[in-house]
């Protein structure tokens, strides 16, 4: 068994407690306080929730599709977060789709040789048209570099760190450093990390995205997606084409929805703060389970990849006999979720037929732990069954 620890970077800039973009507050104190409406006496402490089509004459907006009230309060607060502008679009491949419109007419798009599934289904149609997709191992770093080197302008960088779910650690303040160098945009999907462990606009990156259904909303209950642009001449010309792709494509967020990320974003440092302990306390113990062939964890954050013994059938018998982790698709809600990628017919085939992903929540960690102990022992078992064939006999561990 080998225990895979590649490290997400630890400077201050990914420290939880470290102070906001603005140098004045506490991140934990800018997640409760950002996007809320202003102290007068009689007003609301949460925004209204906007429920209209429409708006009268003579306001920023007039028609709900360019904008809206709930909308501006998350943009605001997950700009804080961010360090720049943001932008939420109705899904994370809204999102996504936003951030790959930004690459020119037959230029190439330079990404990690494994990325979220949704990417990759993205990036093959892109290869199917104009565009030529360039792919680089994740912790490749000179080979980013060589390849950013043959790159300028109208050519895009994307990158995932750590990728989704293979958990590879891209190292963003060297690559991000020569795709600006070359005029290349860049753009970081920074799901995973959240801008609690990562804050890739002030390392470099033109572009930031989410899924705001994982994390920053955190209870599984919307579907929503954000991009964040610096707050800068170039990134007011890239938001600007990203408000006008979203406007255009019509990936646009319900109000209701909004108002719900926003709402779960007010405990986003309590909640991945207790999900990320967990993770750390988890993997130490996967590290060394017989059932366990590798445990991939960057060293932080609240995801963890293990790839299990008895191939892909374990695998799926691990899964089905988990009674506390839920055996779903999706991950950063307050529940631990676990599942087996590679049953997903999109998922690219370098992730192994084993290995399962898991989101870690906020339960007990010992709870966590004694469910995921005999789910493991039970699946490697069902896997022996499985690989004797009818009528063999096979030994239980």
């Amino acid at each position: 068994m080998s225990h895979d620890a590649p490290r997400m970077p630890s400077p201050a800039t990914a420290d939880p407690a470290s102070t906001s973009p603005a140098g004045t507050l506490h991140t934990d104190t800018v997640v409760v306080g950002a996007g809320r409406p202003p102290r007068e006496p009689g007003r609301g402490v949460n925004p209204a929730v906007e429920l209209t089509s429409t708006f009268s004459p003579g306001g920023d907006v007039g028609y709900a599709r360019v904008g809206n009230p709930t909308w501006s309060a998350f943009e605001t607060a997950l700009g804080e977060l961010e360090g720049g502008v943001a932008l939420v679009h109705a899904s994370g491949m809204g999102a996504i789709s936003a951030g790959l419109s930004l690459l020119a007419p037959g230029g190439t798009v330079l990404a990690p040789d494994q990325t979220y599934n949704g990417t990759e289904d993205l990036l093959a149609a892109l290869a199917q048209g104009t565009a030529q997709v360039e792919r680089v191992h994740a912790t490749d770093t000179d080979g980013f570099l060589a390849a950013l080197d043959r790159l300028g302008e109208g050519d895009l960088l994307w990158l995932e760190s750590p990728t989704n779910p293979l958990m590879d650690v891209v190292d963003l303040p060297v690559v991000l450093a020569r795709a600006r160098e070359r005029g290349v945009t860049s753009v970081v999907d920074n799901t995973l990390s959240t801008p609690l462990l990562s804050r890739p606009l002030q390392l470099g990156a033109d572009v930031v995205v989410h899924s705001v259904t994982k994390y920053l909303s955190g209870h599984s209950d919307v579907v929503l997606g954000a991009t964040v642009v610096a707050a800068t001449a170039r990134g007011a010309a890239l938001g600007t084409r990203l408000q006008r792709h979203r406007t255009l494509h019509g990936a646009i967020a319900g109000p209701l929805e909004v108002f719900l990320a926003l709402r779960g974003l007010r405990t986003l440092t309590v909640r991945f703060e207790r999900a990320c302990a967990n993770a750390a306390d988890l993997a130490g113990r996967l590290a060394s389970h017989p059932a366990v062939e590798r445990v991939r964890y960057p060293g932080q954050g609240a995801m963890i990849a293990v790839e299990v013994v008895g191939g892909a059938e374990a695998a799926e018998a691990v899964c089905e006999a988990t009674a506390v982790w839920l055996h779903s698709t999706s991950l950063g809600g307050v529940e631990s979720q676990i599942e087996r990628r590679r049953r997903h017919a999109s998922e690219p085939l370098v992730v192994p037929v084993n290995l399962l992903r898991l989101s870690v929540g906020i339960e007990h960690v010992d709870d966590l732990w004694a469910d995921l102990d005999q789910a493991l022992s039970r699946g490697v078992a069902a896997g022996a069954d499985a690989s004797a064939g009818p009528g063999l006999s096979a030994s239980r561990p």
